[in-house]
């Protein structure tokens, strides 16, 4: 039998589940015949972001949780290789953009930095104009590489025909170089499809997890039905690859309940480096970017940059996780519940907020996103007939989760 070493035969199951990826596109080498030279985490790999042209580290810097005093985090990133710094104007409530633009003074030729405010379908171009600018002061630099319209989940805001002017002025005063959109839930398939479609946007920055692609369960079940139900995805990234729009994603760990895999992680493997490199094995997805609040995490994530493959090591840790969290974890983009508010509840996009409140234990963040909401879950505390029980496929209680949701951020 051939072996991986003198004493590690590869044994028939393993054997089934390389021949499960290899027809998927991808392989399932052992974790340490990809081991990183010196011992020191670095990025591995720079990956060309779409028509832009701009090449950035695979594994980037997501600033939500960057507070003010927070510097040293930042500097060591770029130590580190990164090069790709993503913010908003919302987080910590301006306090990341501040805490990179300090942290990155003197480095702005070597970085690419890229940052979103939130566009209702009535704002006004000035309105944008003087949130971008803000936003350049808190940065300390005259241009953002990236400017995304936020969290977008009805297409009308795409539709304002100011954001399409404020972008166009905004380009040619050299204040952004790239117009993006970025979209975490509700209506998401719609949003991306629109942006693509009218040319609207050179990146996007969108939800993607190995919890929400069809292939990671079509290795493990023949229901098609299932697998049906999962989001649209893989369509409206291959069709962004195909245009030349950059992609970007986000929300890798599906739900980041880290510490409850630290058991069962073997080999040198974490379950973080196990989903970042699902991810990185997509050939839709030029980079992701993962929220990055020390030294330790971002030397655990870049364990996973230069990969495009996941490793054999990698399988049992995602498998175990979506066992675990499968049922309460909101598929970010899945539109199956939308239908089902009478009152028009963005249900997917209150489930996200409270993915940062639980999951991330960030209270903060949550309270931040959950304002950008119209009305957010207001009209759960008071309905009675609960049309929602049900509607979720994957067996989400989402009747359980809106009111107190609303509840818990507006306290």
């Amino acid at each position: 039998m051939k072996t991986r070493d003198d004493h590690d035969p590869i044994g028939r199951r393993e054997l089934l589940q390389r021949g499960a990826l290899v027809g998927l596109g991808l392989t399932a080498l052992p974790l340490r015949a990809w081991a990183q030279p010196g011992g020191q985490a670095r990025v591995q790999r720079y990956a060309t972001l779409g028509r832009t042209g701009l090449r950035v580290s695979d594994v980037s810097f997501g600033g939500s949780r960057l507070g003010a005093q927070e510097e040293d985090t930042v500097r060591h990133a770029f130590d580190r290789g990164i090069n790709y710094f993503d913010t908003a104007d919302s987080y910590r409530g301006g306090e990341s953009e501040a805490t990179i633009g300090r942290a990155l003074r003197g480095k702005r030729d070597r970085v690419h930095i890229a940052s979103k405010t939130y566009v209702s379908p009535t704002d006004g171009r000035d309105s944008m104009m003087r949130a971008l600018e803000q936003s350049l002061r808190r940065l300390g630099t005259d241009h953002v590489d990236v400017y995304f319209n936020h969290a977008v989940n009805d297409v009308e805001r795409l539709k304002n025909p100011e954001w399409r002017e404020f972008t166009t002025r905004a380009r040619q005063q050299g204040k952004i170089r790239f117009v993006g959109m970025s979209g975490h839930a509700g209506r998401l398939i719609e949003c991306l499809d629109h942006a693509l479609d009218t040319d609207a946007v050179d990146v996007i920055l969108v939800a993607h997890n190995f919890g929400q692609d069809p292939a990671f369960y079509q290795q493990f079940t023949r229901s098609f039905d299932f697998v049906a139900r999962q989001p649209d995805l893989p369509r409206v990234l291959q069709k962004a690859k195909a245009k030349g729009v950059g992609v970007v994603a986000m929300k890798v760990l599906m739900g980041a309940r880290l510490n409850d895999m630290r058991p069962f992680e073997r080999g040198g493997a974490t379950f973080a480096q196990a989903a970042l490199r699902w991810v990185l094995s997509s050939k839709n997805v030029d980079a992701l970017i993962i929220s990055m609040t020390g030294r330790d995490g971002i030397d655990e994530y870049l364990g996973a940059s230069g990969w495009q493959s996941t490793a054999s090591e990698d399988l049992p840790l995602l498998r175990r996780y979506a066992r675990m969290h499968g049922a309460s974890q909101c598929r970010h983009g899945c539109q199956d519940c939308l239908s089902a508010c009478p009152y028009g509840v963005s249900i997917g996009e209150v489930l996200r907020t409270r993915m940062y409140a639980v999951d991330y234990g960030d209270a903060r963040l949550a309270r931040d996103e959950y304002r950008l909401l119209s009305g957010g879950a207001a009209p759960c505390l008071t309905c009675a007939a609960k049309p929602c029980q049900g509607a979720c496929p994957h067996g989400l209680p989402i009747e359980r989760l809106l009111a107190p949701t609303h509840r818990l951020l507006t306290a």
